[in-house]
């Protein structure tokens, strides 16, 4: 019963005991009712459906977000960059780069990204974004006429959106706080290293400690051999990666 009331938070006592009755087990449900009761579980739980936090877990395959930041060159120039991340693998795409997001240029972007989803076998169903004025209708009418539905965040609820928050907080902490960009080519030489090492090597918490590219795979088990401990400088150094070498 506790078990059942855990993993399904809106069944109430009498949806438990069909449950049970379906599995054999023969009990009363004014008894289910008295154990949830005895285990501080509402018998009688909420019909307005899930949590923020347990949708996204239940649509996570589904689930794309996005969202902008900016950075400022060594010249004083502000560059924006339009940056998307799979809830399920964590893989992190950056559509474009650009010193005016007018919303002809935000709304290519969300085409060349819509052409290359198309050809992935996992649709996108949901797609989270804040309510930048960049974000215009022409821009979601595009994932739209793919059948995905855009989920705006509420005003000012940075946790809406999260997982896209806060991969440019590692963004930024990682790789470009930590060294002077001098403009667009340079910054986009820039993302698109750290994009590689962050969806090919970089070990997430959330995904047992397996890079977004490696999901589908299980890691070899090696002998820590310090002699066969090999580096690979990233970014001129800026970043470490390691590796068993035969």
């Amino acid at each position: 019963m506790l078990r059942l009331a855990k993993e399904n938070p809106t069944w109430g006592y009498r949806r438990i005991h069909g449950e049970l009755a379906a599995m054999g087990i023969v009990i009363a449900p004014s008894s289910v009712w008295a154990v949830l009761k005895r285990h501080n579980i509402d018998p009688s739980p909420r019909k307005s459906g899930p949590t923020w936090a347990e949708f996204l877990t239940a649509q996570a395959k589904g689930l794309m977000a996005c969202d902008f930041f900016h950075v400022d060159t060594v010249l004083l120039r502000r560059l924006y960059v339009l940056v998307f991340i799979h809830h399920d693998t964590r893989r992190v795409r950056i559509a474009g780069i650009t010193t005016n997001p007018v919303a002809s240029w935000v709304t290519q972007q969300a085409r060349n990204l819509s052409m290359e989803l198309a050809e992935q076998a996992n649709a996108v169903k949901f797609l989270i974004r804040d309510r930048d004025a960049k974000f215009t209708a022409s821009f979601d009418a595009v994932f739209a006429a793919e059948g995905t539905r855009i989920i705006q965040a509420p005003v000012q609820a940075p946790r809406a959106n999260a997982i896209c928050e806060r991969v440019i907080g590692t963004v930024r902490r990682e790789c470009l706080d930590r060294m002077l960009i001098l403009g667009r080519r340079h910054l986009e030489a820039v993302l698109a290293e750290y994009v590689e090492h962050y969806n090919a090597h970089r070990p997430h918490p959330s995904l047992s400690q397996r890079a977004p590219s490696a999901l589908h795979t299980a890691p070899a088990l090696v002998d820590a051999d310090l002699a066969r401990l090999g580096r690979t400088d990233r970014l001129g150094g800026l970043i470490h990666e390691y590796r068993m070498v035969a």
